[in-house]
């Protein structure tokens, strides 16, 4: 009956390692054949939580046909971590308008990074149990 345990813990752990993978490459191929440009914060979203409030850094920047386009951060935090005025490097898809991220270490590879430290310990736990039980 444990072992059904550990094979649900090692196939979790593996289905959090794809979509780690996923993510990177997703970010990897935004920052080999995406373009690169700077925008401008425009605006810092007043975000309410239960321990105070974090801001989310609204930019805007011109694209490739000169047209002006508007995103919100995916990250809020508190103290801010832009002004209204500062200007940060990003990337967008030549394909997906939708496609964006901020370059930086964490605008990158937040997600692969979270997932990789859940699936981590998930995969060293069902794996040395599989490794014990079948030596």
């Amino acid at each position: 009956m444990i072992e059904y345990l550990y094979a649900a813990l090692l196939i979790i752990g593996f289905v959090l390692l794809y979509f780690a993978n996923k993510q990177y490459t997703i970010s990897r191929n935004l920052i080999n054949n995406g373009v690169k440009t700077k925008a401008k914060v425009i605006d810092l979203l007043e975000i309410s939580s239960d321990d105070g409030y974090t801001y989310k850094p609204v930019f805007e920047y011109l694209n490739r046909l000169d047209e002006t386009v508007t995103f919100e951060s995916a990250v809020s935090s508190s103290p801010p971590a832009y002004r209204i005025g500062d200007y940060a490097t990003i990337v967008y898809s030549k394909q997906n308008n939708e496609e964006r991220k901020i370059v930086s270490f964490w605008g990158l590879y937040r997600w692969p990074i979270i997932l990789l430290c859940f699936a981590s310990p998930l995969l060293i736990i069902s794996l040395s149990y599989f490794g014990y039980l079948y030596r």
